[in-house]
């Protein structure tokens, strides 16, 4: 359709997160297997959004700025509206940047490979990045390329304003926010122990009033050995579970904005001081889950599934919010 345009059309690009993964076109040489591979590789390995965008934009024709490209080839101007599923909101990370410039080369992709322990994933994945690091195919659009000089991208929504919806929603309960963050990044049960520790100081100070905070970004999952079923929101709320032990009246929530978190039905997984309590008089030791990977597993068989978020697939992505309250 692209090629198609026209010096009199002007393109209008909607562009979300998920489109790294669903607007797909291989390079040259490469089928959507070797693609498939190598992601799946490098996101068992614990890899950045940054990472993984990184590769994907070397590996495909539209990515990295190629939409542009190709418009640009036929005349016709871009307006790129923008819904941000990336912790800053960078424009050449959203997506893969397909309209956006990118200032990573072959040899950083290659980088991420080697630096991850993936370069086996795929050989014609690293081939081909080889081949591009020696100069032998022409590089992603670079900021500055002409091909962007009639390219506008806004960006219409991001983390910023789920977090600040969640936190109005707080206020409206009666709760008082005492902290908002953004750009929370981090292994999901690092994150999941460090926000518990926050809500133990929190506790530790008289209040009249239940105090909330209110984190949002998007953390990671490094697998170690055979994996069971879960998600980064879901891992974190496990992890919180643990670490909250012991403080009653003390809960988190960590959910996914799209409503799905990892291979699950679930958008995340809301927990208190009592949760981690009731497993063990269930027999349950939620430090063996934790160690595998297997939070929802964990979550299903606790209380019928209670502790489990499900809002079914919102039809955006803004990143993750994780909720902490006191009280």
């Amino acid at each position: 359709m692209v090629k198609g345009l026209t010096r009199t059309d002007t393109l209008v690009f909607l562009l979300s997160g998920g489109a790294s993964a669903m607007l797909t076109l291989p390079a040259a040489g490469l089928e959507l297997d070797d693609l498939r591979a190598a992601s799946d590789a490098l996101m068992k390995a614990g890899a950045t959004i940054g990472e993984l965008n990184c590769v994907r934009k070397h590996c495909e024709v539209l990515k990295g700025g190629g939409l542009a490209r190709l418009a640009a080839a036929r005349g016709a101007p871009v307006v790129s509206l923008i819904l941000s599923d990336v912790v800053g909101d960078e424009v050449g990370v959203i997506g893969s940047g397909p309209t956006a410039p990118d200032d990573t080369t072959y040899a950083d992709a290659l980088r991420v490979l080697e630096s991850r322990g993936v370069v086996h994933a795929s050989s014609r994945v690293t081939d081909h990045l080889r081949r591009g690091a020696a100069g032998e195919t022409y590089e992603t659009v670079k900021a500055g390329d002409a091909c962007l000089s009639r390219v506008r991208n806004v960006i219409v929504a991001n983390n910023q304003i789920a977090v600040d919806a969640a936190a109005a929603e707080l206020s409206r309960q009666g709760f008082e926010v005492v902290e908002r963050r953004t750009r929370v990044e981090g292994e999901a049960a690092d994150v999941g122990r460090a926000l518990a520790a926050r809500l133990r100081e929190l506790a530790a100070r008289a209040s009249a009033r239940p105090r909330a905070v209110v984190w949002g970004g998007e953390t990671t999952v490094t697998v170690r050995g055979e994996p069971g079923v879960g998600g980064r929101n879901q891992e974190l709320a496990l992890a919180a579970a643990v670490a909250l032990e012991g403080s009653p009246r003390s809960g988190v929530l960590a959910l996914a904005t799209d409503g799905v978190d990892g291979p699950t039905d679930a958008a995340g997984a809301a927990v208190s001081g009592e949760t981690v309590p009731a497993a063990r008089r269930a027999g349950m030791d939620p430090a063996v889950f934790l160690a595998r990977h297997d939070s929802h597993a964990f979550f299903a068989q606790l209380d019928g599934g209670s502790g489990l978020v499900r809002t079914g697939p919102t039809g955006t992505n803004v990143n993750d919010v994780m909720v902490g309250w006191v009280g």
